[in-house]
């Protein structure tokens, strides 16, 4: 094949929609090359999920502790400034290792900006390169809103980023980000605000687990404005006004603009090559094959109804590699993709949601956590889940909000996925004690 082309197959960015299924299609014989135009790894690595649960880890220390008040003594600080610097000694050598893998499979990492020139060419640094296959790993970028001012406000990379944290911080949206954030800086001793677009936060998730965090976080002196209706932003000396509603004022020490992420759809030439997408990214069949039958597309850029996460990225990945390798030629079959928000405690779900279960007369069962022992371990004090199941007693989908609901999910996910029946769970033995066992005996 590639003796046509200057490659078999050539990747548009190097996310985990890419790396992680072009490695192993390299190893197979197929030459493969990479463009990427900023962060070897796309940003998960380098500033998305493994940046923020670095950030995030010692807010749960500081929370365990709290809870244990009395049996252990004395309170715990985050210094921000060295937690930031242990997120970076954390992720630094990510690009340099996921480069090296890259590089030694075979594959061309071309660093610069690619654009289509026609179905089998992509332009780069002023250079052709060609492939007889060609994928749209490009990813989404942070959304900013388009009011006055908006250049004045800053993206999750931007915070993650901070050396010193700023005492007020104003954050507009109430989704991951927002939550997420909010979760972290209060905990490390900033004043946050939220300034929601609606009334309610992280509305793809069981509102009663959401308002239980929402709750938490406001005891913690986060402030909540729901409704806000941001208008611009000022500059005022060394201070930013956030103008929003019927000619509110909030002054803050900075801005995080946590509107959402929309997909890196634009100026890559996909109108010159008829590629069809919309404003929720590159539109797919079910072999993540484009509209042009030789370009596909992975990762969160994709139009798709499944959760944009890292998991789901390197699921689509993984299927391109045995298409690509001939190892596969059936359509993509997604598993059940879990899902997480690392606020404290977390919400996690993972199959059927409460909304649907209910509409199709599931059975569901919820549970009150910290009735159970294991959570009195770390003396939970608060906490709920629900567990679905069909007439059969399968498993068919769960949610939580807990400090350990994402260790929770990932031990219940098995069932839901291969829907183990009453003798499969039977079979199944944990370390005990541990959360596992306690999620397990649930079932």
């Amino acid at each position: 094949m590639a003796n046509q082309y200057d490659y078999d197959v050539l990747y548009l960015g190097s996310g985990h929609g890419t790396f992680d299924g072009a490695i192993p299609l390299a190893h197979s014989g197929v030459k493969v090359g990479i463009i990427e135009e900023d962060m070897i790894g796309g940003t998960c690595p380098n500033y998305g999920c493994n940046a923020k649960i670095t950030l995030d880890a010692p807010v749960a220390l500081t929370r365990e502790v709290e809870r244990l008040q009395g049996v252990v003594e004395g309170n715990l600080t985050i210094n921000w400034t060295k937690s930031e610097a242990h997120k970076q000694d954390v992720i630094k050598g990510l690009p340099g290792m996921i480069g090296g893998l890259l590089k030694d499979s075979g594959i061309d990492v071309i660093h610069g900006k690619g654009s289509f020139k026609d179905r089998h060419t992509v332009t780069v640094n002023g250079q052709s390169k060609t492939a007889k296959n060609i994928v749209i790993s490009t990813g989404l970028r942070p959304h900013r809103l388009d009011i006055p001012g908006t250049e004045l406000a800053h993206d999750s990379r931007a915070f993650m980023s901070l050396t010193e944290l700023p005492k007020r911080i104003a954050i507009v949206g109430s989704g991951y980000i927002s939550m997420e954030f909010a979760t972290i800086a209060n905990a490390a001793g900033s004043e946050v605000t939220v300034l929601m677009h609606h009334d309610r936060a992280l509305r793809k998730f069981y509102h009663p687990y959401v308002a239980q965090v929402v709750k938490d976080l406001e005891k913690r002196g986060v402030k909540f404005i729901k409704n806000a209706g941001v208008s611009a932003f000022e500059k005022s000396g060394d201070q930013f006004e956030v103008h929003y509603g019927d000619d509110h004022t909030l002054t803050v020490d900075w801005i995080l603009d946590a509107t959402g992420r929309i997909p890196n759809v634009e100026n890559i030439g996909l109108d010159e090559v008829g590629v069809h997408y919309n404003q929720n990214g590159v539109e797919v069949n079910d072999y993540l094959q484009t509209n042009v039958d030789n370009i596909y597309a992975s990762g969160d850029v994709i139009d798709k109804t499944q959760p944009k996460l890292t998991p789901t990225a390197i699921f689509e990945s993984t299927y391109l590699f045995k298409r690509f390798s001939g190892q596969s030629s059936e359509p993509i079959h997604y598993p059940v993709i879990p899902s997480v928000v690392f606020t404290s405690p977390r919400i996690a779900k993972a199959g059927v949601s409460v909304e649907e279960a209910k509409e199709n007369g599931d059975d569901v069962e919820t549970n009150y956590l910290p009735d159970d022992w294991y959570r009195q371990v770390d003396n939970e004090t608060m906490g709920d889940n629900s567990l679905f199941f069909d007439k059969q007693h399968h498993l068919i989908g769960v949610t939580e909000v807990s400090e350990q609901a994402d260790n929770v999910i990932n031990t219940l996910l098995p069932a839901i996925e291969f829907k183990f029946g009453p003798e499969e769970l039977g079979r199944l033995v944990y370390l005990f004690p541990s959360i596992s066992s306690s999620a397990w005996a649930q079932l």
